[in-house]
C-alpha cells in the first residue's frame, strides 16, 4: 500500500511539473507572438539608446539589428575611435569618441539616453591580466556610472556564462565582480546576459576562439545550444527583452533563455 501511495505521489508531482511546463510554454508563446506589437509600442515612446563596444562583433551586430528594427529615435555609438559606415542605414548614427582612461571628461556623451547596451570586452591573451581588468571591469563600471548619472533607465550588460565573483577562474571572477558593482548603481532596470561561447565570424583574428567555434559548430545542436550561441541570437534576445515591459529591477538571462528569446517568433 505504501508503494501505491508513493507511486501516486510521484505521478501527482510529475503531473504538476508537466502542467507548470505547459503553462510556461503557453505564456512564452503568447509573449513571442506579441513581439511585433511590443516593438510598435516601444517605437512610439521615441527612446534614445547608446551602445558601447560596436567595434567588436557583438556590438556591430547589435547596432545592425537596432537600425533594421528602427526601435529608437536616436542611436549613439560611444567608442575610442570614429568608425566608418558605408551603408545608408547608418547615416543618422551619432558617434561619440571618448578616451576610456579619462571618461569623466566625456560625461556629456552619456547624457540623455533612455537605454544603454554595453558590449565592451577584451581577453587576457590580448590585453594581459591588467588590461583585461581595465576594460572588462573598470571601463564598464565607469561607463555605467556616467550612464546612470546621465539619466539612463535601462542598462544592458553583456557578461558571460558562469560569471561569478567567487569563481576560481579569473575571467569569470572579473565578469561576476562587474555585474555586482553595476547592480549597486540601482538602474530602474538592469539586464544581464550570460551567453556561452559566442558563435560568429569575428573580423578580428583570435585563433583559439576560431577553433572553439569550429568545435561547437560540429556538435549536435541540442548539446551545443546549452554551451554556445550565435551572436545574432544574442543581439535579437537583447532587443526582444528591451521591448518587453518588466517590473524587475534586475534580470539575468542565461544561455538557454537567450536562445529562447533570440529565436522567438517575430524575431
Amino acid at each position: 500500500m505504501h508503494r501505491c501511495m508513493s507511486l501516486s505521489a510521484g505521478a501527482a508531482v510529475a503531473a504538476v511539473a508537466a502542467l507548470v511546463a505547459a503553462l510556461l510554454l503557453l505564456c512564452s508563446m503568447a509573449e513571442t507572438e506579441a513581439l511585433p506589437k511590443l516593438r510598435e509600442d516601444f517605437r512610439r515612446q521615441n527612446k534614445s539608446v547608446f551602445i558601447l563596444g560596436v567595434s567588436g562583433e557583438t556590438g556591430r551586430v547589435l547596432l545592425k539589428e537596432i537600425l533594421e528594427q528602427s526601435l529608437f529615435s536616436k542611436v549613439t555609438v560611444i567608442g575610442r575611435r570614429k568608425l566608418t559606415f558605408d551603408e545608408e542605414a547608418y547615416k543618422n548614427v551619432n558617434q561619440e569618441v571618448v578616451d576610456f582612461e579619462k571618461l569623466d571628461d566625456y560625461a556629456s556623451a552619456f547624457q540623455g539616453h533612455d537605454v544603454g547596451f554595453c558590449c565592451l570586452g577584451t581577453t587576457k591573451a590580448k590585453a594581459g591580466a591588467e588590461g583585461f581588468v581595465r576594460v572588462d571591469r573598470d571601463y564598464v563600471l565607469k561607463s555605467a556610472e556616467l550612464a546612470k548619472a546621465g539619466g539612463c533607465k535601462h542598462f544592458n550588460l553583456l557578461s558571460s556564462k558562469g560569471a561569478d565573483k567567487s569563481s576560481s577562474f579569473f575571467y569569470l571572477q572579473v565578469k561576476g565582480e562587474v555585474e555586482g558593482r553595476v547592480e549597486e548603481l540601482k538602474f530602474d532596470r538592469y539586464s544581464i546576459f550570460r551567453p556561452g561561447v559566442l558563435l560568429c565570424d569575428r573580423q578580428e583574428s583570435r585563433p583559439t576562439e576560431w577553433l572553439v567555434r569550429k568545435f561547437f559548430g560540429s556538435l549536435p545542436a541540442s548539446w551545443a545550444s546549452g554551451h554556445s550561441v550565435p551572436v545574432a541570437t544574442v543581439c535579437r534576445a537583447m532587443l526582444n527583452n528591451a521591448v518587453r515591459p518588466s517590473d524587475k529591477q534586475k534580470e539575468v538571462l542565461d544561455n538557454t533563455a537567450i536562445h529562447s528569446l533570440g529565436k522567438a517568433k517575430g524575431s
